[in-house]
């Protein structure tokens, strides 16, 4: 028995590989599949299943793209309805890898096809559950990106039942394999390891022990965020199928001229820049968005721009193609290209740039007192703001931002301090301001970890927030 976990820190996602005998199985795949064709190869094995847990939210999934290159069929759960060739399983159904045994145990809540994966080693005893997004390490999936005409609520009883009568039954040393980890948006209380064993959930895990249905339901409903923007398009991805990530490469990787750039900057063209953020902070395309590979990069992206909007991508040298499948991971699939050579090329060639400017933390204890129309803008998450932030600032959670255009809030006189938990989430604040010709901004550096450190910095934790 071989089982791999493939997890892709950025999406805090988990694929699995499970190999016996020679056959391979494959979970939750994400959309870029040559690691789990790799894999195969060099272990001389043939991927014979592909199983989905459910139609995911948060990535496009490479079950499309991973069966038409091992031939292998796409298994989901019952009450699965897609776009294109999958085998529905029964629930109890029982699939085959060498000596292996996968049981396919449908567990709707989180989803009405969700299913979960039982894995029997040649014994045929009970060894691990590829739990895709029904359980987690520390949390259970969230009952609120719709299924069908159900309330949250009704998802949530749901889900209670599938666990009461699904999973709590299995014995506690069988292994858990979440399909998310730490920092996922499909839960609200992750824990920050990456799988567990069922007892110790059951011992640890708050959804596993509320004492009623009601009680579990109000526990995993209440205090839920938004669910990002682009949840629905992926889940829609997923069920209804997509074009080859070859096909999108091509777009994305079209090298396009200073001259042609220009042109499509005047067409109001989506130009989005990953560099690090020290970098883009001194100097950038005009108009450009700063979301950096650096940090949880695909999830912004996908919360903060539209997918179906053609993007004009500006990247470090080497970083095109990482660039274009990790957007094309959260359903992107419309590019016009990457400017050729990059920033440098467009400052060499004498180009008009702009910059953020940056302070640190000791320079906006200094303007406070003196400049009557400093605001600070806090873009951290309400949570984060309620805990603690700098007396009279304005909250405006990144997510939000996108609306940026309409917020009323902003005063065109008014001089912007922008800060986050340690400045990668203000930076795209500040490009995305800029985008909207509100130009008065600078950035604090090392955002609120910096801030409260300054004395003469009055804080506060009562919630002040404006929208």
């Amino acid at each position: 028995m071989f089982i791999k976990q493939l997890y892709t820190s950025c999406l805090s996602e988990a694929a699995y590989y499970i190999e016996s005998e020679g056959e391979a199985a494959v979970i939750d795949p994400i959309r870029d599949i040559d690691a789990y064709l790799q894999l195969a190869a060099e272990r001389k094995a043939t991927i014979k299943y592909i199983f989905e847990t459910h139609f995911h939210a948060d990535f496009v999934s490479g079950h499309v793209e991973l069966s038409k290159a091992c031939n292998a069929p796409i298994v989901f759960g019952p009450n699965t309805v897609t776009g294109f060739p999958v085998k529905v399983a029964k629930n109890g159904e029982e699939f085959s890898i060498g000596k292996l045994t996968i049981e396919a145990l449908h567990t709707p809540g989180h989803t009405l096809e969700s299913t979960c994966y039982l894995l029997k080693d040649e014994n045929g005893k009970d060894h691990a559950l590829f739990s895709g997004d029904t359980l987690f390490v520390g949390d259970v999936g969230r009952p609120d990106l719709s299924s069908g005409n159900l309330s949250t609520e009704e998802l949530a009883g749901m889900l209670y039942d599938s666990l009461q009568n699904t999973i709590m039954p299995l014995n506690d040393d069988v292994i858990v394999y979440p399909a998310h980890g730490p920092g996922s948006s499909c839960g609200k209380n992750m824990g920050t390891e990456t799988l567990s064993t069922l007892g110790e959930q059951k011992k640890t895990n708050y959804a596993l022990q509320q004492p009623t249905k009601n009680d579990f339901i109000k526990a995993v409903t209440e205090g839920l965020d938004a669910p990002p923007e682009y949840f629905p398009v992926n889940a829609r991805i997923n069920q209804e199928g997509y074009e080859s990530l070859d096909k999108i490469l091509a777009q994305a990787l079209t090298p396009v001229s200073i001259e042609d750039l220009k042109k499509k900057l005047e067409d109001d063209v989506i130009v989005l820049d990953t560099r690090p953020i020290a970098l883009f902070v001194q100097g950038f395309v005009p108009g450009s968005i700063s979301i950096s590979l650096e940090g949880r990069f695909a999830e912004w992206a996908g919360n903060l721009l539209p997918v179906d909007e053609p993007i004009l991508l500006v990247t470090e040298k080497g970083k095109e193609r990482e660039t274009a499948i990790r957007l094309a991971r959260v359903g992107f699939s419309k590019f016009d290209g990457y400017l050729q050579g990059g920033f440098e090329a467009w400052q060499k060639a004498g180009e008009t740039t702009d910059i953020i400017i940056d302070v640190e933390a000791d320079e906006l204890a200094m303007d406070m007192p003196f400049d009557k129309n400093l605001v600070v803008v806090d873009v951290r998450k309400e949570v984060e703001f309620a805990d603690g932030h700098v007396k009279g600032a304005v909250n405006i959670p990144l997510e939000d931002m996108r609306y940026v255009a309409s917020m009323g809030d902003i005063n065109e006189k008014d001089n912007l301090y922008l800060h986050c938990a340690s400045g990668y989430r203000s930076i795209i604040a500040a490009s995305l301001l800029k985008k909207e010709g509100i130009h008065n901004v600078r950035n604090v550096s090392g955002g609120w970890n910096a801030i409260k450190e300054q004395s003469s910095i009055q804080t506060e934790k009562d919630v002040t927030v404006l929208n």
